[in-house]
């Protein structure tokens, strides 16, 4: 069952949590220019700029006076490494639309300290118009990111942490492309915008096995789970990389994965208002709640416990023009019974 943890006034995607239990949520700048975009979730309840109001201080009408670089622009993820630091993937695409200069990064930040201790830049080569970097995994040595582009041509982006350098890998694969016959629908109906655009996303989901030897990815308009070895996507030559790309199965159209401590990949099935998972080649049905519109990205606490950011991506006003800017989203925690 699913028991509501928090509920928030803007359209939340990301969740994480480190290794002592705190919880850190995002807004990204989609349909409204959040006041926040990355928080952490206070036991009580209440929301925290985070790391501090000055860097959450941007604003789309202000973009002139403030810098991408040192702002949070359009943050997708948040993800804490268990090492003791939180990093967020800032797409640097309000609205999905334009990059800013300046805006795609990746930021490592300290929790010890609650500052900044390094940001991670990605020019055009690595995040070119169109691009919309989506979410991202540490290897387990804390050598290496690694980050889906669900944008208009998907691909993933490996991160050497240690000499900053990035790399676009797959870019136009099949195996990062949304499936163009494929067409994602909410309660039994295509999910359409008024002009007739359906769901686009492209690499999205992501998932790193526990020794971190295998990365797993997928796109939400897509049924299919793609698996590569990490050491290849590290340093195998770029034009050698389709060659090594493996199909695990198929999930059927999904947007966050997690890989639990246990080995258990979680998926979040959009179009079922539910929750899978995936146990070597079997996949079942763990939960469906229709309360739950969107289940968007897992994370896991230090007690096990295993979070999911509800979205609610079919209410926004991209497709239901009804709808104001802002959405009203939850966060949940699962609970299974004995």
């Amino acid at each position: 069952m699913l028991k509501e943890v928090a509920s928030f006034d803007h359209q939340v995607t990301g969740v994480t949590a480190n290794e002592t239990g705190r919880l850190f949520v995002n807004f990204p700048r989609w349909t409204e220019d959040s006041e926040v975009s990355v928080a952490e979730l206070l036991p009580n309840g209440d929301l925290k700029a985070y790391p501090d109001p000055r860097w959450n201080a941007w604003r789309n009408a202000q973009q002139d006076s403030l810098t991408a670089t040192d702002h949070w622009v359009c943050v997708q993820s948040v993800v804490a490494d268990k090492r003791g630091s939180l990093w967020v993937i800032d797409a640097g695409a309000p609205a999905q639309a334009q990059v800013l200069p300046g805006g795609p990064k990746l930021v490592k930040i300290d929790l010890a300290s609650n500052t900044v201790a390094k940001v991670y830049p990605f020019g055009l080569d690595v995040a070119p118009q169109g691009s919309y970097l989506n979410d991202v995994r540490l290897s387990p040595d804390g050598k290496f990111a690694y980050i889906t582009d669900s944008g208009t041509s998907g691909a993933l982006v490996v991160v050497n942490l240690e000499s900053g350098k990035a790399r676009r890998a797959l870019d136009g694969a099949p195996s990062t492309q949304f499936e163009k016959r494929l067409t994602v629908k909410v309660d039994g109906k295509p999910l359409q915008r008024p002009d007739g655009r359906g769901v686009q996303f492209a690499a999205d989901g992501i998932a790193l096995s526990p020794n971190g030897d295998t990365l797993y990815w997928q796109a939400v308009k897509g049924k299919t789970l793609y698996q590569m070895a990490t050491d290849a996507l590290q340093s195998a030559p770029l034009a050698d990389l389709p060659g090594k790309v493996e199909k695990v199965g198929e999930n059927g159209p999904a947007d966050g994965l997690l890989i639990d401590n246990a080995g258990t990949m979680y998926i979040s099935s959009v179009e079922d208002h539910a929750i899978k998972v995936r146990r070597g080649a079997e996949v079942s049905v763990l939960l469906e709640d229709k309360k739950m519109r969107w289940p968007d990205t897992f994370t896991q606490g230090p007690d096990g416990t295993v979070y999911v950011t509800d979205s609610r991506i079919p209410d926004m006003n991209f497709y239901n023009p009804k709808q104001g800017p802002a959405l009203k989203t939850s966060l949940y925690k699962i609970v299974v019974k004995d």
